[in-house]
């Protein structure tokens, strides 16, 4: 028996973890109580030296001066500012009288400004429950299917859990060791993809079943002229002319500054476009030049705000001024000026934001170090190893690889938070996948897409009960399981897009510049030549190291050694 015990240390000790958390203990403490508990096991086996517990306390330093995770505590407050700052009601109700003439345009709104919502907070509660406050009743009010509203507002939630600044992405970054910015990049063309399909879904329910997604009654449009024109026109041409001003900005700067890339000049040009916007309807305001509509007027002063704070963190990040860290302390500091700007900022607000925020940072801190715990047991009794072996033993290769790891991760985001199955399974995996040669930050933004699906899994899904404690009691809750159904396939099928189409997901690829030395010595001419030191092989072929995209688990190798 004790024999058995110590060849299979490795998996009963990740049975036993899984037991323990079936069991509704807290996480954190299963995942060290479970470490504990089987690093003496393994040294009362002989296994593992006494002197390997001693390196815990170093590690729980390390996780406590780590600058990456340090970004989490501010986007939490920053959210939970602007949760209650009245921008996503200024959203909502904008939004929602520009696309109140569509079939659908409320469901439109509601995931334009979920989007929104997403790259300013980065919070699903924040979102979900801002969303259902404000939009919920509107749509049942005017005859939407309870089914898609309550659907379409927490799927449109979820959307900060994979558009930056996304916390799933900070601490994805952590455990693969990559950097946040990169991630963030890489998650930004995904992030639309699943906003577009969303509005997608909603479109095709107003051509199949209009009479789930009505228009809004022109009783409820409140922001057209006095004529009775609704202003869209003004607000189009403000619109083509923003564009312009972007475009001739980006042509004049971008061939005198070359070492700027697409995505940095883009940055630059769409933050003087909107700035010009601005300060026209500014002035058109103030000196009353009656120049723009209403509806125009509106739209750019409750849509420049927001997507100056989206400036202010993703911007910075981007185009490299400012690290995660950095950005998310100055999105709080903007989050506090628009509370300040809209007259909701107050002590009780801010005193309940730090109380938030607190608790949510110590959360993360108590998993990850019980994580660091059961790490450090199980990689001593060779767990890595032994999921290493079982993972990489597949059929199919990488690709079978990549189907188990999603379907694993999708079975346990129906019992298990985002948060729980980073710190738990990333650990595990990622060291697989890259020696399989897959991308780390590709492969950490495929499953930050998979596991924002365990915000919707009926019937464990936060953001269903972050919609429950804010719905009427008409909608019920077997309501909002069928209506969060239909957006968990899409986002399955995103899954499944970024692994046919892997260049969906944008990894910017570093190229390796070996360098070159060359060693002069002093002789007598025709005694001696120049010696070449190449720090590289003269003959071996110049390679990037950089993972590819690939799937193949081969590997080039030189001519000569064929």
């Amino acid at each position: 028996m004790e024999q058995f015990i110590i060849a299979n240390l490795a998996p009963i000790m990740f049975g036993a973890l899984v037991i323990f958390l079936l069991s509704g203990f807290p996480v954190a403490f299963s995942l060290a109580a479970n470490g504990l508990f089987f690093g003496l096991v393994g040294i009362e086996l002989g296994l593992l030296k006494p002197e390997l517990l001693q390196a815990l306390p170093n590690r729980i330093f390390g996780i406590m001066a780590s600058d990456t995770l340090l970004a989490i505590p501010f986007f939490t407050f920053m959210g939970l500012i602007l949760e209650r700052s009245g921008m996503a009601e200024d959203l909502l109700d904008t939004i929602g009288q520009l696309f109140g003439p569509v079939r659908g345009g409320v469901a439109y709104a509601v995931i334009f400004v979920g989007a929104l919502l997403a790259a300013t907070t980065g919070v699903v509660a924040a979102s979900v429950i801002s969303m259902g406050l404000i939009s919920l009743p509107v749509m049942l009010r005017y005859g939407y299917d309870k089914r898609l509203a309550s659907g379409v507002i927490a799927a449109s939630g979820t959307l900060a859990q994979i558009i930056p600044p996304s916390l799933v992405l900070i601490v994805m970054a952590d455990q693969l060791g990559k950097s946040v910015g990169d991630m963030y990049k890489a998650a930004f063309i995904p992030g639309l993809m699943l906003t577009a399909m969303y509005a997608g879904y909603v479109l095709a329910l107003s051509i199949f079943k209009p009479h789930h997604v009505p228009a809004l009654p022109l009783e409820a449009r409140n922001l057209g002229e006095p004529n009775g024109d609704s202003g869209v026109r003004s607000l189009l041409a403000l619109v083509v002319g923003t564009v312009a001003v972007a475009f001739a900005f980006a042509a004049a700067w971008g061939p005198s500054h070359p070492q700027l890339g697409a995505d940095e000049l883009g940055i630059y040009s769409t933050a003087v476009g909107i700035t010009l916007a601005f300060s026209f309807a500014l002035a058109n305001r103030y000196m009353k030049l009656n120049l723009l509509s209403r509806m125009a007027e509106r739209v750019v002063f409750v849509l420049v705000p927001p997507l100056a704070l989206i400036f202010l963190v993703l911007g910075t990040i981007f185009v490299g001024i400012a690290t995660p860290t950095e950005g998310g302390g100055m999105g709080a500091m903007g989050a506090i000026l628009l509370a300040m700007m809209n007259g909701r900022l107050s002590w009780s607000l801010l005193k309940q934001a730090m109380n938030s925020t607190t608790r949510l940072s110590c959360f993360v801190m108590f998993i990850l170090i019980g994580s660091t715990v059961f790490a450090l047991v199980f990689r001593g009794v060779n767990g890595d190893l032994w999921v290493e072996h079982l993972l990489t033993s597949l059929p199919g290769g990488v690709m079978g690889f990549l189907i188990v790891v999603n379907i694993m991760f999708f079975v346990l985001a129906f019992f298990l938070d985002f948060f729980e199955l980073a710190f738990i399974l990333v650990p595990l995996v990622g060291p697989v996948a890259n020696k399989l040669g897959i991308d780390l930050v590709w492969f950490g933004v495929l499953l930050g897409v998979n596991m924002q699906t365990s915000f919707m899994h009926p019937p464990f899904g936060f953001a269903l009960f972050y919609l429950r404690s804010v719905a009427p009691k008409e909608v019920k809750t077997s309501d909002i399981y069928w209506g969060a159904i239909p957006f968990v396939v899409i986002q399955i099928i995103m899954v499944g897009l970024i692994i046919a189409f892997p260049h969906l997901v944008s990894v910017e690829k570093k190229v390796d510049m070996e360098e070159q030395l060359e060693l002069k010595l002093d002789a007598p001419a025709g005694e001696a030549e120049p010696l070449k030191l190449p720090a590289a092989d003269a003959d071996k072929k110049d390679e990037d190291s950089t993972p590819e995209l690939n799937f193949s688990t081969d590997t080039e190798t030189d001519p000569k050694t064929k």
